[in-house]
C-alpha cells in the first residue's frame, strides 16, 4: 500500500465509493461510462462523424480536445480558439456532453463556459497551479496519471483539486512508462483496484494512450472493464491514417462499434451497465 493518501482522497471505509456527475451522466456506482471522440478536434465534418458515431455506439461524453500537448513543437496543436463553433455545433446536433484537456489558466478560462467535463492531462498532473484553479470551479474534471507518477504522487495531485473545493474528480490510468517500446505504455491495470483500495473517487482507463495501436485498444478496454474500472477514455476517428495526431491508436468507427458490442455483453455479465 502506499505510503501517502490524503484526508481528501481517502476513503472513510471499505464500501465508501462517490459518483461524479457530469450533466446527466452519473460516473461510478456500477456504471461504466465510455467518453469517446478524435485526439483533437481537426474540422466541423471530422468532429460531426465522429460524434455520430459514438453517440449511436452508447458513448456518453464526447472527447472534445481544442488544445493538444505534443512532444515536439512541429506537430498539430490543436485548433484552439478556432474550435469553439465546433464544439457548439456538436452540442446542438447529438446532445452530447462535452469533455477537454487544458493545459493552461488561460484554456481554463476560455473552455470554462462550452465543456460539461475538464481534464488535466498526464503531463499537466505536475501543474499544481492548474489544479488549484481546477478546483475552485467545481466543474467535473478527469486527472490523468503522470507516465512516471507513483500512485501517492498521483493522488497527492488529486489532493489539489478536492482542497481546492471541488469533489467531482475522475482519476484515469493511461499507462506509465517502462522499457518497452511494442505500446506506447505500459497500461497498470492493477492500478485500478488499488486506487479503489485507498480512496472513494472513480477510476476510469485510457486504453489508446496505454497501447499506442489501434489492435491493442479492444483488449485494454476489456481489461479495464473486468478489473473494475469506472469507464473508458477512448480515441477515434472517421479515417486514422489521414489524423493530425495520434492516429495509430485511435478506431476506426466500425471497430468501435464492434467494441462497445463487446463490452455491452462482457458488462451484462458483470452485473454492470454501459
Amino acid at each position: 500500500m502506499e505510503d501517502f493518501v490524503g484526508p481528501q482522497v481517502r476513503k472513510q471505509s471499505a464500501d465508501h465509493h462517490e459518483t461524479v456527475r457530469c450533466g446527466d451522466v452519473e460516473i461510478g456506482d456500477g456504471r461504466f461510462t465510455v467518453i469517446a471522440g478524435p485526439c483533437a478536434i481537426e474540422s466541423l465534418d471530422q468532429a460531426l462523424l465522429t460524434a455520430r458515431v459514438v453517440k449511436e455506439a452508447g458513448a456518453k461524453i464526447f472527447r472534445a480536445c481544442l488544445f493538444k500537448p505534443r512532444t515536439s513543437p512541429y506537430s498539430f496543436q490543436g485548433m484552439g480558439a478556432d474550435g469553439i463553433p465546433i464544439l457548439e455545433a456538436v452540442r446542438a446536433e447529438t446532445g452530447l456532453l462535452l469533455e477537454a484537456e487544458v493545459l493552461s489558466l488561460a484554456h481554463l478560462e476560455l473552455l470554462h463556459d462550452h465543456v460539461d467535463m475538464l481534464r488535466v492531462g498526464a503531463r499537466g498532473m505536475r501543474n499544481y497551479e492548474l489544479l488549484k484553479e481546477v478546483g475552485r470551479t467545481r466543474k467535473p474534471l478527469i486527472l490523468k496519471r503522470s507516465m512516471s507518477a507513483t500512485l501517492d504522487e498521483f493522488l497527492s495531485a488529486a489532493e489539489y483539486v478536492l482542497m481546492s473545493g471541488n469533489r467531482n474528480v475522475v482519476l484515469c490510468e493511461r499507462g506509465i512508462r517502462t522499457f518497452t517500446t511494442y505500446t506506447r505504455n505500459t497500461l497498470d491495470i492493477l492500478a485500478v483496484p488499488a486506487l479503489k483500495e485507498l480512496t472513494y473517487l472513480p477510476v476510469i482507463v485510457d486504453p489508446s494512450h496505454s497501447a499506442g495501436r489501434a489492435s491493442l485498444v479492444g483488449p485494454a478496454s476489456k481489461a479495464a472493464l473486468a478489473v473494475g474500472a469506472d469507464g473508458i477514455l477512448i480515441e477515434v476517428h472517421p479515417n486514422p491514417a489521414a489524423a493530425l495526431s495520434d492516429g495509430e491508436q485511435s478506431l476506426s468507427p466500425p471497430a468501435f462499434l464492434s467494441l462497445m458490442t463487446e463490452l455491452k455483453a462482457l458488462a451484462a455479465a458483470m452485473g454492470k451497465e454501459v
